[in-house]
């Protein structure tokens, strides 16, 4: 088995979510959430924000670290168990814009059960859940400012 870790984030701007719509070779592969692999000596929320940046053009800012969720897939005969650390992130603006290069062919920001609705993973789902009421909690307490 191979073990892998990415980072990714939850960004939520004026209570929206980022979502990223990946169509690979003509084959729909659903919503997702932003999300890469950690590189040789990079810190996760490093990752986190690259990721986000790189594949929507997102210039997030971390607001706190929401929790790991963990898969398994298969990939040339080979097991890949992959665990993905997840950071609730705002921005300041609804600008995004697929990268290309990675087959994201289309995105943009969500209510809370839209993006629910549209994302593909369970994983990712759980995640969204757990980062909104995040993002609840902090502007009932007057911290979120976007």
């Amino acid at each position: 088995m191979i073990e892998a870790t990415s980072c990714g984030g939850v960004v939520i701007y004026r209570g929206k979510i980022l979502l990223l719509y990946k169509n690979y070779h003509d084959r729909s592969e659903g919503w997702v959430l932003p999300k890469g692999t950690v590189e040789e000596g990079e810190e996760f929320k490093d990752t986190a924000l690259r990721e986000v940046r790189e594949e929507s053009g997102v210039r997030a800012r971390i607001v706190k670290y929401v929790g790991k969720s963990n898969y398994t897939f298969s990939i040339m005969n080979n097991m890949v168990n992959k665990y993905v650390h997840w950071y609730l992130m705002t921005t300041d603006s609804f600008y995004s814009k697929p990268q290309r290069e990675e087959f994201f062919v289309d995105s943009g920001y969500y209510k809370y059960h839209e993006a629910w609705h549209l994302l593909k993973f369970p994983n990712e789902k759980q995640i969204l859940e757990q980062a909104y009421d995040e993002f609840l909690a902090l502007k009932r307490a007057n911290l979120w400012n976007r």
